[in-house]
């Protein structure tokens, strides 16, 4: 392990950045943060997760599937010329990256996410570096690289040989300090959010919640899609063909269930026709039909929706109301 200052881990990453597609963590003019390279704005490590939905990486919102020209060729989409390297997930963003590295494999293996996650190295940033100086959770084997900061310097950790190659090109100026008590305060971390969470699955599934509480949520909706288009786990997409001087362009887009026309059939039948019922699927969706698939939630807590929802309707306050208000009713 190496211990770096964040102008040591700049030289690496422009020493690496001819070997890769670099996407680091940037502030941009407004003093907000994203994903770009290095020449679009100041490296920027510290302040928790990035707004950008983290997995766009790999499943952008738009992309092109294929080309089919005017004789009927069709060209495929084809994969970069260089590997990606991420920089700057949080140990949450890791957790969703690995869900949805399962969910495009699972029984048909999307080519179009995998061309550019095969070969791509992800590298976390952790503990001393959130808002405010806040601690963010160490994400351990999640990633191939994380970055943990003590406050002052980053540890660099790796977990994969892409990981350990990575390390030896780094250059740093002091000896490793003391990375056990950053583990000890990363596992010591609150966990109150996911608690809340589990117990608002248990009610959902149990069919404790009430078809009133869903109109009530879904009353406070204005459709506006930044749950679903924040929401790093949320994989719908839909497909259109456009045709200009004779050739087709087939591209994907991300789509949102919380759309009127999100399962509308050709009969013109819409099973999802009502915000209410629209609102009730985005969340049972990752705390109960997910569940009872995977064997697992699938919300990982990033805080995403909730910090974009201009009604405050994300899922960790969702979850909290259901709690508050169904827990203690259904137990006595």
């Amino acid at each position: 392990m190496k211990s770096l200052t964040i102008t040591e881990i700049e030289q690496f990453l422009k020493s690496v950045e001819p070997e890769f597609d670099l996407r680091v963590p940037i502030r941009l003019h407004d003093g907000t943060r994203s994903l770009g390279g290095l020449n679009e704005g100041p490296l920027s490590l510290m302040g928790g997760k990035i707004p950008l939905k983290p997995t766009s990486v790999f499943f952008p919102q738009t992309e092109r599937v294929f080309t089919r020209e005017s004789d009927g060729e069709i060209k495929m989409e084809k994969p970069g010329e260089k590997p990606i390297l991420v920089v700057g997930y949080t140990a949450e963003d890791a957790d969703c990256l690995e869900f949805i590295d399962k969910f495009f494999s699972e029984n048909f293996r999307d080519d179009l996410y995998f061309q550019k996650r095969d070969g791509s190295v992800i590298m976390v940033v952790s503990g001393k570096c959130g808002p405010d100086g806040g601690f963010l959770k160490i994400a351990g084997g999640k990633c191939d690289l994380e970055l943990i900061c003590d406050g002052e310097r980053f540890i660099a950790q790796a977990y994969t040989e892409k990981g350990r190659q990575l390390e030896k090109k780094m250059k740093a100026s002091k000896e490793v300090g003391d990375i056990d008590s950053l583990k000890k305060m990363s596992d010591e971390l609150p966990d109150d959010d996911l608690k809340t969470i589990q117990k608002a699955s248990e009610l959902i599934l149990a069919e404790k919640v009430p078809d009133a509480f869903w109109v009530e949520i879904g009353d406070r909706c204005i459709a506006c899609t930044s749950c679903n288009y924040a929401c790093p786990t949320c994989t719908c997409f839909e497909v259109y063909d456009r045709v200009h001087d004779g050739t087709t362009v087939r591209e994907r887009m991300w789509d949102s269930c919380q759309l009127d026309g999100f399962m509308r059939e050709a009969s013109g039948h819409n099973p999802m026709g009502t915000e209410d019922i629209r609102t009730r699927r985005r969340i049972h969706h990752k705390l109960a039909a997910d569940v009872t698939r995977w064997g697992h939630l699938t919300c990982y807590l990033c805080g995403r929706c909730d910090d974009a929802c201009p009604t405050n309707i994300g899922i960790k306050s969702v979850s909290r109301m259901i709690v508050e208000r169904y827990s203690q009713a259904n137990e006595k």
